[in-house]
């Protein structure tokens, strides 16, 4: 049974979603950190080691990247049907991005020209895991959006199997349909320092992005500001706004399709009614003990498994707002009414017929998402995570006279006398 509190106990359901971060342990940054140093140090023959210590590989600077013909290995391995989807994903993923594009522009005001210039990232790194967190749709999550933006170079890293060969082929055939320049078979802390700070074989990259386990999302925070990340990304969650009309069995399969990804996934119903709160508990036990994951579900719920009933929709959206959660599902008879009252979340569904999994897959929108409450201040992966954005400034000698006595003025205030001569110089008021 997943506890009912009321809305007025909502600030320990918080507490409790945003420290499921695993970030604190000492003990994994110490070795993170040594890792990482002796990458940048060793270059190749740390890395290389690394991969022979951990995914049981020996490779080579002649065998660590992806060929042409492990990349149709993997598209022969895979089924029409599935290459199909992943094409109309990418697609819809395409489409979507497109549309957030932003042009360089210039206002030519009298005596002044102000404005922005839009450059792209010159290469991007992409970290793919292996094992049974490997998930193509987030290869195309990750590359599309660098794409579309111009970036000139995508380098993908995912770790190999003990064969030398990548561990989930299909992660292959998924970032050749998103484009990617190179990949390279490497993995955990390793392979972030290898893209952070380069080696003999690998890119030096000006950004990292993408999930990885507890190992690699520390190196990602250990390596920024020596190249940009996307975010330290957190367990899942899914919040769910229902009224009385929702349909208790739908709610609680998409509370299940959150719970299934992790035991430390957080699966939240909010909602006005207390006859549909015990319906959904009944229906999430129902569909529970019918799941091929459901010991990892069972965990889930247990620990961050969560309904929470409200006397009204705008406490709802109260609650929202206070967990800030990853997805919200809006639920109701009128999620457009609802929609405005939301301002803390990753990606908002509305309505019945637009359940997580659809956002997860083919919508369009990203599925690289802020979790664990920092939707309160992140926001889903895009096209701005992939450039740069330079100031432009081009004033006439009039217009730098008409200001020259302010900027001179301030400057010297803050105690910046050269600041004030570089302007005074040009109008023969230099310092003597």
């Amino acid at each position: 049974m997943v506890p009912i509190i009321a809305s007025g106990d909502v600030r320990a359901l918080q507490e409790r979603v945003m420290s499921r971060s695993q970030l604190t342990r000492d003990d994994v940054t110490a070795r993170v950190k040594e890792i990482i140093q002796r990458v940048r140090t060793e270059g190749d023959a740390a890395l290389f080691d690394y991969t022979a210590r951990f995914d049981k590989a020996v490779l080579t600077a002649d065998t660590v990247q992806v060929t042409r013909e492990e990349i149709e290995q993997a598209y022969r391995a895979a089924s029409p049907a599935w290459v199909e989807a992943m094409r109309e994903a990418a697609r819809r993923i395409t489409a979507f991005h497109e549309k957030q594009k932003q042009n360089t522009w210039i206002d030519f005001q009298p005596g002044i020209a102000l404005g922005q210039k839009i450059t792209p990232l010159n290469r991007v790194g992409v970290y793919v895991p292996g094992g049974t967190a490997a998930y193509p749709s987030s290869v195309l999550m990750n590359i599309i959006p660098a794409k579309v933006a111009g970036v000139k170079q995508i380098v993908m890293v995912t770790p190999p199997g003990a064969d030398g060969h990548v561990s989930y082929p299909l992660t292959l055939a998924a970032a050749d349909i998103a484009g990617a320049d190179r990949i390279y078979k490497i993995g955990g802390a390793q392979a972030i320092a290898a893209l952070a700070f380069g080696t003999e074989t690998i890119p030096r990259v000006d950004k990292i992005t993408g999930p990885g386990n507890i190992y690699v999302a520390v190196a990602k925070r250990e390596v920024f500001g020596h190249v940009g990340i996307d975010m330290v990304a957190g367990p899942s969650e899914v919040l769910v706004v229902a009224d009385e009309a929702a349909d208790p069995r739908w709610v609680a399969a998409d509370l299940l399709s959150q719970a299934e990804h992790d035991p430390l996934a957080a699966a939240i119903l909010v909602t006005d009614s207390g006859a549909l709160a015990a319906r959904v508990d009944a229906e999430l036990q129902r569909q529970t003990a019918l799941l091929p994951r459901r010991e990892v579900v069972e965990k889930s719920l247990g620990a961050y498994g969560t309904i929470v009933v409200c006397p009204d929709l705008d406490a709802c959206a109260a609650v929202v707002n206070e967990i800030a959660p990853e997805h919200c599902e809006l639920y109701v008879r009128e999620p457009y009414a609802l929609l405005p009252k939301i301002d803390n979340a990753g990606a908002i569904f509305l309505g019945a017929w637009s359940p997580e999994p659809l956002g997860d897959y083919l919508a369009g929108p990203n599925h690289v998402l802020p979790t664990s409450g920092t939707a309160r201040f992140f926001s889903p992966l895009n096209v701005d995570d992939f450039v740069k954005k330079s100031s432009v400034i081009c004033a006439t000698r009039e217009e730098l006279e008409k200001v020259s006595e302010q900027v001179m003025l301030l400057a010297r205030r803050e105690g910046l006398d050269a600041h004030a001569n570089a302007v005074a110089i040009r109008f023969g008021k230099e310092i003597r």
